[in-house]
């Protein structure tokens, strides 16, 4: 066989050619085509956000600030009050209540499964009349502006796949995060900040959190989370190495482009457009970034607002701060975490701390949205993955308890960008173990916070694998009842 010729009879110009190149010129592109597709699951036949007609509807938030409380907050404690736990503290669950669900290998060998009644005093705030510990008096003096949501609920009995639930539709990893799904939907307001920002409370212990739970999924990559730290270099690699300049950047990327161009007209690889897009938004951040970060403007009552931790960068106060900095740029998604809910034993003595360090914080950035008129179109939401069991983990006594995770009922809430203000919406039992009415599930959840940015969920589409995807599956309702 001539060696100038392939297997079948084609000239071979290049021996170089890479596996995609050589399938391409097979079969009149055929061949490339379904590598192309397998390669980018279907991504080439996926509309653009301007197909997808959005918004679908006018938008009553033009972004979101999510408030994770990772670990699983106990409600019972905070915002759920039942005067029957403390009634009955110490007796044993009724199996009528439980009505045989599942535990997790934590408790479920427990001989028993006693009662554990709230030790923090409860009162009714607001016009609105609504429930709040003692635990939570800043929170409090904020409940009118507030839609409490008791009726939450999930399927995920563990921290991982719950958690994963929330923040991408999907107990399994992989899916595309609430920001992700947002940014490619809606774009940016920014060009110099990214569209999606992340933010963790510094050395708190707790739960792992993993990237991924910001992450794009299949969605292109420029959807992905940033994530902004503490100190120096908020973003890692963003600063200039020794010895380069701006000049020399600019220049660096200017030809960097020029590469990449010319590598997706012979190789028609467009991913490469998303790595272009992300080099040249970390080079406009290195001048975006540190202005942002900089709280220097800020006056001197408003961190008094916020609280002494607003001072120090990194803590849950200053990242409240952050959030409504971020914005006022017009950042879409603000996604802060905050760990070390997860309270298995001594619960008291946890619970407080957790309360001490961002109760005070929460309802100023709520109060602060709403003196600069962002409130209205802002959406803040509060809440975790799951919530904790009515009967205590381990030794029950008059002063200390733990609680297991709960998935069947638990309170999260919203406030501003269209959800309605002083209400309380949903119930738990009398013994807050199951959902009495009007359940919230996640899909549910995720359907209403889309839908309150403009969106239909069941039009936010893509395509990936030869599968339809979007951010609540095949599943969720717009919950009507905490729309404004």
């Amino acid at each position: 066989m001539n060696p100038e010729m392939n297997a079948c009879c084609g000239p071979l110009s290049n021996v170089g050619l890479s596996r995609r190149q050589l399938l391409g010129q097979f079969g009149m592109g055929l061949g490339g085509l379904a590598l192309g597709q397998l390669m980018n699951g279907g991504a080439a036949a996926n509309p653009t956000p301007n197909d997808l007609g959005l918004p679908h509807f006018p938008a009553k938030a033009k972004r979101v600030i999510y408030l994770f409380q990772s670990g699983g907050p106990a409600q019972m404690d905070l915002y759920d009050y039942k005067p029957l736990l403390n009634e009955m503290n110490g007796e044993q669950l009724p199996d009528s209540v439980r009505q045989g669900q599942r535990l997790t290998g934590m408790s479920a060998n427990q001989a028993s499964l006693p009662l554990a009644g709230s030790i923090f005093e409860f009162a009714q705030h607001g016009e609105s009349g609504a429930w709040v510990s003692d635990l939570l008096p800043h929170t409090a003096g904020i409940a009118d502006e507030i839609c409490f949501i008791k009726s939450m609920y999930t399927e995920a009995i563990n921290h991982d796949p719950a958690i994963t639930f929330l923040q991408t539709g999907s107990q399994i990893s992989g899916r595309p995060s609430i920001g992700a799904w947002l940014t490619y939907g809606l774009g940016s307001d920014n060009d110099n900040l990214p569209a999606f920002v992340v933010l963790v409370t510094k050395g708190k212990g707790g739960q792992p959190l993993y990237s991924r739970l910001w992450g794009s999924g299949f969605l292109p990559s420029r959807h992905q989370g940033v994530q902004l730290r503490a100190g120096k270099d908020p973003v890692l690699y963003l600063t200039n190495p020794g010895g380069i300049d701006q000049a020399s950047r600019k220049s660096f990327m200017n030809r960097l482009r020029e590469l990449h161009e010319h590598k997706i007209q012979l190789t028609g690889d467009t991913t490469l457009e998303e790595r272009i897009a992300q080099y040249e938004l970390a080079y406009r951040m290195q001048t975006s970034v540190p202005e942002v970060t900089d709280f220097s403007d800020e006056p001197d009552e408003l961190f008094e607002e916020y609280g002494p931790d607003s001072r120090t960068p990194g803590t849950y106060a200053a990242n409240c701060l952050l959030a409504r900095r971020l914005a006022e740029k017009g950042v879409k998604f603000i996604q802060l975490y905050h760990r070390g809910w997860d309270q298995h034993g001594n619960l008291p003595e946890g619970i407080r701390t957790q309360c001490q360090e961002t109760d005070q914080p929460t309802a100023a950035l709520i109060k602060d949205l709403k003196r600069r008129g962002m409130l209205e179109d802002t959406l803040v939401i509060w809440g975790g993955e799951f919530g904790r069991t009515n009967y205590s983990q381990g030794q029950l006594t008059k002063d200390n308890y733990g609680r297991d995770h709960h998935p069947r009922c638990f309170t999260a809430w919203m406030a501003g960008g269209g959800a309605k203000p002083g209400v309380t919406y949903g119930e738990t039992d009398e013994f807050g173990y199951n959902v009495a009415n009007d359940g919230v599930h996640v899909h549910d959840f995720h359907a209403t916070l889309l839908h309150l940015l403009g969106i239909d969920h069941e039009r936010l589409i893509y395509k990936f694998m030869g599968r339809d995807f979007r951010l609540t599956d095949v599943h969720g309702k717009v919950v009507e009842g905490v729309l404004a």
